[in-house]
């Protein structure tokens, strides 16, 4: 699958985020141990910022000022919509040039929707964007092999992909960052994340 065809199945699912069941807490206490490692603020990305608007939130709660993209055209006009001062931008971060370098960017259950063979040009793009001692949290399949899936769970079949943990590890240790923090949760989800800090 391409990210446009990503993007087309979430314009079509935004209801899962915009319902009273959401559980807007989801990564917030992971975010909360990046933000730890963090030595100035400034600005901040958002990497599949969806709907909801809760890590945009977060970032200006905490002297961020944030912005978001997404892939998804629906997703970006709902949080244009909550947060109209916040830049957005409508894109593929497979083949977006980020604009700026940042002090935070967090791309949490996002990037694993991108094709295997982007998984590695994209979180080099997004070290190379960190401003110096900058930070990334993304999350990611803790796999033990590098691969890729389609799944359906939300309704439309989606892609998943992973370097594994193995390849995030050997990836970052070539890249001018430092892993500060690495952890498997959700169990029995093979879900995982990285908080990596620019040199």
């Amino acid at each position: 699958m391409t990210p446009e065809q990503i993007g087309q199945a979430y314009d079509g699912i935004t209801h899962l985020w915009q319902g009273d069941d959401f559980n807007r807490d989801n990564g917030m206490a992971e975010h909360r141990r990046a933000l730890g490692f963090v030595d100035s603020r400034g600005s901040a990305l958002d990497v599949g910022c969806g709907c909801t608007g809760r890590f945009i939130d977060w970032l200006q709660h905490e002297g961020f000022t944030p912005e978001g993209v997404d892939v998804s055209a629906r997703m970006i006009e709902l949080a244009q919509q909550r947060h109209p001062q916040v830049t957005f931008y409508h894109q593929d971060i497979c083949q977006w040039p980020l604009p700026k370098h940042y002090h935070f960017i967090t791309a949490w259950d996002s990037i694993w929707h991108i094709p295997l063979s982007e998984q590695k040009p994209v979180l080099t793009k997004l070290v190379k964007a960190l401003a110096p001692g900058g930070v990334l949290i993304f999350s990611c399949g803790a796999t033990d092999e590098a691969g890729e899936h389609t799944d359906d769970f939300m309704g439309p079949e989606v892609l998943y992909s992973s370097l594994g943990v193995n390849g995030f590890w050997q990836l970052f240790s070539q890249l001018p960052c430092r892993i500060r923090h690495f952890e498997v949760g959700q169990h029995p989800q093979l879900h995982s994340y990285f908080i990596v800090q620019k040199t």
